[in-house]
């Protein structure tokens, strides 16, 4: 590299912008410098998020200074004031870090810290809440998708748009006529995704694996493969099924994991997904799916009203038990969705297919899968339609479009993709 561009890049790294990446075979984003801490070493029960104040610096001039303003390499995008500020916090209270992440969006510099043996993590978060050198103290906190874990009896090799639920029940065929997502981006925070899906290819924008750097679980990841498939499976390729809006584009961010435990459900954390929410703050991305959830965190719904205020559109999938509480679901604005079924949906909440999906697999499959967060990737599919035909549309108008445009499919009540599409196209003929 020229000496010129090292001062290009270091001046952009002072100025915040995230670590160069590179592209692995298959548009893997490789990490260039040392591997991040393994979110394995990471105990939700143990350990705490900590965050100080990170104001962006102009880089030093003086003599003997480096454009990084003295920050060792491993903390890109973190100003030596909040590193000091922490590694000050780290001897007061004798905390370990195990993971370290600049917050752009929010100003702030966050780690995950191992307390110190024989301190209660309750204790730790009080003395830390009164310390004027503290912005955030809380909980590193679990979260999970939304997907029962029972493995289907059936695989399809040779699958037909004739038997995938959600795709007749929205009537998403008919919205096809007028709109098929083009120019929308979708981001998935979810699992890794099989990129290499024939269903998949020329839908996936970028990834971003922001759990580790293996490769190959990324591709083998279930979970958000089943949701990319619904989302933007490719139409008309004489292959499997047809995702609800098939000309979008999607944004796959990594930030949940399985455990080595057989049938165990995947696991995302509060660093692994405040750092793909930082990361969606600067993109273009328009719609967010979180078929995921847990409890109340305040990082996380920092992150997330920052990114409706910039314009976003997020769709939550609804937890199993029904109670609509918690991260994501607790952001006011936020589209929660559950499965369609008998019962009135809680107010405000939107209903959608989500038993017997057939969707994408990895290792180029396909099988059916149930949960909310097939409902929820039903939604945004259909959020995409609405916004290549309407993209000043905001999350307050698709919601009202969407509830008011539901209709009875297999005996319930759901959101389809056709009457919201034709509603949007008679309400923009009608417009002075």
């Amino acid at each position: 590299m020229s000496g010129r561009a090292l001062v290009l890049l270091a001046l952009a790294i002072a100025l915040g912008a995230p670590a160069p990446r590179t592209m692995a075979r298959d548009g893997h984003p490789g990490n260039a410098g040392a591997p991040a801490a393994t979110v394995a070493s990471m105990d939700a029960h143990r350990d705490i998020v900590l965050a100080v104040a990170n104001p962006l610096q102009p880089p030093s001039t003086h003599a003997g200074s480096s454009l990084l303003g003295y920050a060792p390499p491993a903390h890109y995008g973190a100003g030596q004031r909040a590193l000091s500020v922490m590694d000050a916090l780290k001897r007061r209270y004798g905390l370990r870090e195990i993971a370290g992440w600049p917050i752009k969006p929010l100003g702030l510099y966050c780690a995950v810290l191992e307390p110190p043996p024989g301190t209660t993590r309750d204790e730790l978060l009080k003395a830390l809440a009164a310390d004027a050198r503290v912005q955030l103290a809380q909980p590193l906190q679990d979260f999970s998708v939304y997907a029962q874990q029972a493995a289907p009896t059936r695989r399809y090799n040779d699958p037909y748009v004739d038997l995938q639920r959600g795709f007749v029940l929205t009537d998403a065929a008919s919205a096809h006529a007028l709109s098929q997502g083009q120019g929308v981006d979708v981001a998935i925070v979810d699992t890794g995704v099989d990129v290499r899906h024939p269903e998949l290819q020329g839908r996936i924008r970028d990834v971003h694996n922001l759990v580790d750097d293996d490769e190959h679980a990324f591709d083998a990841d279930p979970h958000g493969t089943e949701v990319a498939g619904i989302v933007a499976a490719d139409g008309n390729n004489r292959l499997g099924i047809v995702g609800i809006a098939p000309k979008a584009t999607l944004s796959i961010y990594k930030a949940c994991w399985y455990p080595p435990v057989a049938d165990a459900a995947a696991r995302c954390n509060s660093l692994t997904l405040a750092k793909a929410l930082a990361a969606i703050a600067d993109t273009r991305v328009r719609v967010v799916n979180l078929s995921l959830g847990g409890p109340i965190d305040p990082l996380l719904h920092m992150l997330l009203t920052r990114l409706l205020d910039q314009g976003r559109i997020v769709v939550a999938a609804m937890p199993p038990d029904g109670k609509p509480g918690g991260f994501p679901n607790d952001v006011p604005g936020v589209i929660v969705v559950r499965v369609a079924g008998a019962g009135t949906a809680p107010p405000g909440v939107l209903s959608a297919p989500g038993t017997d999906i057939l969707t994408t697999q990895p290792d180029s499959r396909y099988d059916f899968t149930t949960g909310s967060s097939m409902a929820a990737a039903h939604v945004s599919g259909i959020i995409a339609l609405l916004l290549a035909l309407a993209p000043e549309l905001d999350a307050r108008g698709v919601h009202a479009l969407l509830r008011d445009s539901s209709r009875v499919s297999g005996g319930v009540l759901q959101v389809n993709a056709a009457a919201a599409v034709e509603q949007l196209r008679g309400a923009r003929r009608s417009a002075p």
